[in-house]
């Protein structure tokens, strides 16, 4: 299996999940799994092996994966460190951002206005990801992108849960032209408060995160 097909099968049982086609103390069966999307069970072991990575299922003794009910003080604790992290990857990138970083950044960005333009939710979230991805090397931290990385990961099905959410993507690609411009201006503090902003999830916008995560149990409702 290359690797497009994994993700594309791992972000398949990962959207099913965030948007409560697999309910919260659900069992994520192999089996019947591996028939849905005609592939072996192995791709599904593994695919559910990162999930559990991610902390949206857990694997569990004779029971196997079950799909987890997140608790909205751990997401926004998770939002709130993530602000922290990606605000000092930011200040980093302004003061030391090289003219390939910049190259980088500036093709991530474009790439995001191209899904914006074409009003596409999921190919904006994954032109996101690279977009921060360019921001985590340009910092030239390499245990900051590390961590960074890693965190990130954890709170993909959040993120993605985010972009449905009303204009958010136009928003967050007008936020995302105002952090290329703190750092490639060499503006330390403005990039660190710009991704702080950003990523934060408070009042409105943690409000809306958590009415989505509510609806996920009503939807098959």
């Amino acid at each position: 299996m290359t690797g497009n097909i994994f993700h594309t099968l791992r972000d398949d049982i990962e959207n099913g999940i965030v948007t409560g086609e697999f309910e919260p103390g659900e069992r994520l069966d192999e089996t019947q799994l591996a028939k849905r999307f005609g592939v072996s069970r192995t791709p599904i072991r593994e695919a559910l092996m990162q999930l559990s990575a991610t902390g949206l299922v857990e694997i569990r003794p004779r029971r196997g994966a079950v799909v987890v009910d997140p608790a909205p003080q751990r997401v926004f604790e998770m939002f709130e460190v993530m602000a922290e992290l990606e605000g000092m990857a930011g200040a980093l990138a302004a003061r030391r951002h090289t003219e390939e970083d910049r190259s980088a950044l500036m093709a991530a960005h474009d790439k995001c206005k191209e899904a914006v333009a074409s009003e596409d939710t999921d190919r904006y979230y994954y032109e996101n990801e690279i977009f921060h991805r360019a921001i985590y090397a340009a910092s030239h931290s390499g245990f900051l992108e590390d961590q960074c990385s890693a965190l990130h990961r954890r709170l993909r099905p959040y993120r993605r849960l985010q972009l449905r959410v009303r204009n958010r993507m136009k928003v967050s690609f007008k936020e995302h032209g105002e952090i290329v411009e703190a750092i490639l201006a060499g503006d330390a503090d403005g990039a660190r408060e710009r991704l702080r902003g950003h990523v934060a999830v408070q009042g409105d916008r943690f409000g809306d995160l958590i009415a989505n995560l509510s609806n996920r149990e009503r939807r098959l409702g």
